[in-house]
């Protein structure tokens, strides 16, 4: 089953600072949606759901940003309020508003309104790009704009035909026998209102085969696979073809980082997991990684994450991390 096709010229509008007045989800109809949410997070901050993809999350108070990987998401606030900060830039989203990342980088998170009484309440749907690559070749899905930026992260106007959707992925919680059958093609609509949205064109540059976004984000694939190998940023540019300049500075626009920086992060966030799961040392995870100096690993490790590699490792098992 694909989504309809557009009866106009797909993506071509372009509402004025990207919002179309009056089409916000009542603060009413959020309410069902936050009791259910406020049932699954009642015993933890983070909850997996039968939906393949979507979980929910709670935080009784304000928080301090913290470091989190950014997956390609929908995250949806429908009570309280979060922002996001990548790069410094602080994107903020709360019940008028979604959070759409585009590729998996490191960001920080903070909830900026909550409390015992109120607690900040929301889900988190992983994207499926595969899945908007279809739809845009299929449907011959293409935005009449450039965008303004490159951003991989940015914040739309929650619609009612964005929230419709999310509120029947969510209601098959009740109806679990139909979570196989119905789940993919709400997620398939879900999907299709995205591109439709006031953040299509955005989410359009990287499903689109051969454009730059698309491009860069197959790089990024291939350095994760990859990251343990010596890498040299003309090979990469290569790889996207494109000249050394051009993929330097497109590759920072969207990871607010440069591929020698990101592939040291991938490393990191790998060695992190090593230590946690496999219980390697640090030495050991060090060069399982890609580094040749475990001082140097134990240096860039801390500064990433704030505590050396043990201390850390120490303090993610205290609170229950696996």
């Amino acid at each position: 089953m694909h989504p309809p096709k557009p009866l106009s010229g797909g993506l071509g509008f372009e509402p004025k600072d990207g919002l179309m007045p009056n089409h916000h989800v009542p603060s009413a109809s959020m309410q069902p949606l936050a009791q259910i949410i406020d049932l699954w997070t009642a015993e933890a901050e983070n909850v997996d759901t039968p939906i393949p993809g979507l979980g929910f999350f709670r935080r009784p108070l304000p928080t301090e940003p913290d470091l989190c990987l950014v997956e390609p998401a929908l995250l949806v606030v429908v009570q309280g309020a979060k922002q996001m900060l990548v790069g410094g830039v602080p994107y903020r989203y709360d019940p008028s508003r979604f959070l759409i990342t585009s590729l998996e980088i490191p960001g920080r998170t903070q909830i900026i309104e909550a409390s015992p009484e109120a607690p900040c309440l929301g889900l988190i749907l992983t994207l499926d790009l595969r899945l908007l690559a279809e739809m845009v070749a299929q449907n011959m899905i293409a935005p009449s704009q450039r965008l303004k930026d490159r951003s991989s992260v940015a914040v739309g106007e929650l619609t009612p035909r964005i929230f419709d959707p999310v509120e029947r992925l969510v209601a098959l919680l009740d109806e679990p026998d139909a979570i196989p059958v119905l789940a993919p093609l709400i997620k398939q609509e879900l999907h299709y209102r995205l591109l439709m949205s006031d953040q299509g064109m955005r989410l359009w540059s990287f499903a689109a085969s051969g454009s730059p976004n698309h491009r860069i984000m197959t790089v990024l694939n291939w350095m994760k696979l990859n990251y343990a190998a010596s890498m040299r940023v003309d090979d990469l540019a290569a790889r996207a073809q494109m000249s050394g300049s051009a993929f330097h500075q497109h590759f920072r626009d969207l990871t607010t980082m440069s591929p020698l920086q990101y592939q040291k992060w991938l490393r990191l966030n790998e060695a992190r997991q090593l230590m946690l799961n496999s219980r390697l040392d640090a030495a050991s995870a060090s060069f399982e990684v890609g580094y040749e100096s475990p001082s140097q690993f134990s240096r860039e490790y801390a500064r990433l994450f704030g505590l050396p590699p043990k201390s850390d490792i120490e303090q993610l098992r205290t609170h229950g991390a696996v």
